[in-house]
C-alpha cells in the first residue's frame, strides 16, 4: 500500500510551526526588552535580584594593602605575667606599664631596665666589636621571614610597629636570639609628601601630642630594647622638638639608636644633654644596592672598628642586603670581628 499526504494535514503542521516560530521570537523580544528596561532603569522594585555566581580561581587574590593601623585600641592584652618566645623573654610584668593604648615599657621597681632584659647576647671578649642594625621588618610577612631565616642572630633587628601580627614576628626574632628596636615614625624633610605613617612624631608640633604618638607607637609590641628612627630627617635635626621625646625614653629604661637617615642630626648631642644611653650609624650599607657596593661599606665597617674598637652600620632588609650581610658575616670572627647588637655599644651617657 502507498502512502499519500494529506493536503489538510500539511496545511494544519506549516499553520502550527508558523504560530511556533512567532510566538518564540515574540518571547524573545520581550525577554530583550526587559533587559534593556533593566539596564537603563534599574531592577524593578520588588523584583528578585539574579546573581551569577562563578568559582573563583584557588589562586586568584588582590594585593593586600599595607597593614598600617591607625586607630588608639590596644593591639595586646594586659601583661600580667611573664611571656617567652622560646627562652627568650618578650615582657616581663615588672618592665611593663598596662596602659589604656596597651602596654609600655617602664624601669622596674628594682631598677631593671628594658634596654638590659631585652637585650641580645654579645660575646664576652672581643677587641673589634661590630653592630648591624636591619631595618623596615613587620610590613612584609615574606621578606621579614627571609630576614630571620638568613641573618645571623647577632643582628639587631628593627621592627615598624604598624602591621597586625608584628608581635608574632618580634617573638620569632627573639627566639632566634635577635634584639629588637622599635622604629618609630618620625617627620622627613618633604613630609607630607613622603609619609612614613600615622602617628608620625613631628617637628613644631606640641610636645604632649608627640608623647601621645610616640607612646601609641611603644604599645605596639614587647620586647625590644631600644627605639630607632623611621625617616626623621626634620625632626632629628630639630633639638628642641627631640630632647622631650628622647627625655620620655631614657625615663622608660630604653636606648634611642639614630639610623643615620639624617645626615645633619642632632641626636647624639642631644642624648648626651638628656643621659640616654644611645649609639649613631654612618650612612646605610645599602643607600646603592649592589651587592660591590654593600661589600665596600662592609668592609669600611671592619676599617673603623680597628681604628675605634666600635662600628655600628644599619640597612634596610632588600634582599641583596641580607644576602650580603649574611656572607660576609660567615668570616668576621676569623678577620679578628665579633658582631654584637647595639646594646652592647651603646654608652651610658650622663648629664652634665
Amino acid at each position: 500500500m502507498t502512502a499519500t499526504a494529506d493536503p489538510a494535514g500539511g496545511f494544519s503542521a506549516s499553520r502550527h510551526g508558523r504560530a511556533l516560530a512567532f510566538g518564540c521570537s515574540f518571547t524573545a523580544c520581550l525577554l530583550a526588552a526587559g533587559a534593556l528596561t533593566i539596564t537603563l532603569l534599574g531592577r524593578p522594585v520588588g523584583s528578585p535580584a539574579i546573581r551569577l555566581e562563578l568559582p573563583q580561581e584557588a589562586n586568584a587574590h588582590k594585593p593586600a594593602p599595607l597593614p598600617f593601623r591607625s586607630d588608639d585600641g590596644p593591639v595586646i592584652g594586659p601583661v600580667t605575667k611573664p611571656l617567652y618566645a622560646g627562652k627568650a623573654l618578650l615582657a616581663d610584668p615588672a618592665l611593663i606599664e598596662n596602659s589604656a593604648k596597651g602596654p609600655l615599657p617602664r624601669i622596674a621597681d628594682d631598677g631593671r631596665k628594658p634596654m638590659t632584659v631585652y637585650a641580645g647576647t654579645a660575646a664576652p671578649t672581643a677587641k673589634f666589636k661590630i653592630a648591624i642594625v636591619v631595618h623596615g621588618l613587620g610590613r612584609s610577612s615574606a621578606v621579614t621571614k627571609t630576614a630571620l631565616d638568613s641573618l645571623p642572630a647577632e643582628v639587631t633587628l628593627g621592627f615598624v610597629p604598624y602591621a597586625a601580627d608584628v608581635q608574632d614576628w618580634v617573638a620569632k626574632a627573639r627566639e632566634r636570639g635577635h634584639e629588637v628596636v622599635l622604629q618609630v615614625p618620625m617627620e622627613p624633610l618633604d613630609f607630607p609628601d613622603s609619609d612614613p605613617g600615622p602617628q608620625t612624631l613631628r617637628s613644631g608640633q606640641e610636645e604632649e601630642s608627640n608623647i601621645q604618638h610616640l607612646s601609641w607607637a611603644m604599645s605596639r609590641f614587647t620586647g625590644y630594647a631600644g627605639v630607632s628612627n623611621l625617616a626623621g630627617q626634620r625632626l632629628l635635626t630639630d633639638a628642641e622638638a627631640l630632647a622631650p621625646i628622647l627625655t620620655y625614653l631614657n625615663r622608660r629604661g630604653l636606648y634611642f639608636f639614630d639610623n643615620g637617615a639624617a645626615s645633619q642630626s642632632v641626636a647624639p648631642m642631644v642624648a648626651g644633654q638628656v643621659g640616654i644611653p644611645a649609639a649613631q650609624s654612618g650612612p646605610a650599607l645599602d643607600s646603592v644596592q649592589n651587592a660591590a657596593e654593600i661589600d665596600r661599606r662592609l668592609s669600611e665597617l671592619e676599617t673603623q672598628a680597628r681604628a675605634n674598637g666600635t662600628a655600628i652600620g644599619s640597612a634596610f632588609l632588600y634582599p641583596v642586603t641580607v644576602a650580603r650581610i649574611a656572607a660576609w658575616a660567615k668570616g668576621l670572627q676569623s678577620r679578628g670581628f665579633v658582631l654584637v647588637p647595639v646594646s652592647a655599644i651603646v654608652s651610658e651617657t650622663k648629664k652634665p
